[in-house]
């Protein structure tokens, strides 16, 4: 019973099969940043394993090129 209520539970992806994941896409990488600055984890963010990896990998190239910041500390 409790199976077949976690399968039917199908969630919406979070990146679209259009949307490309680039570094130069701050809006899209923004999704997948936590306040602090932190780079939410692949439960949060809905993802398959290689989405996630390649969204870190955009997200650091995008922090050291300066269109992301390293953390978001506005206190």
């Amino acid at each position: 019973m409790n199976k077949s209520k976690r399968s039917s539970r199908r969630r919406s992806p979070s990146i679209r099969s259009d949307e490309i994941i680039d570094y130069r896409n701050t809006s899209l990488l923004r999704r997948f940043v936590s306040e602090q600055g932190r780079i939410l984890s692949r439960r949060m963010n809905r993802l398959t394993s290689k989405q996630q990896r390649s969204v870190a990998v955009a997200i650091k190239r995008a922090r050291i090129s300066a269109l992301l910041p390293f953390s978001n500390n506005e206190n």
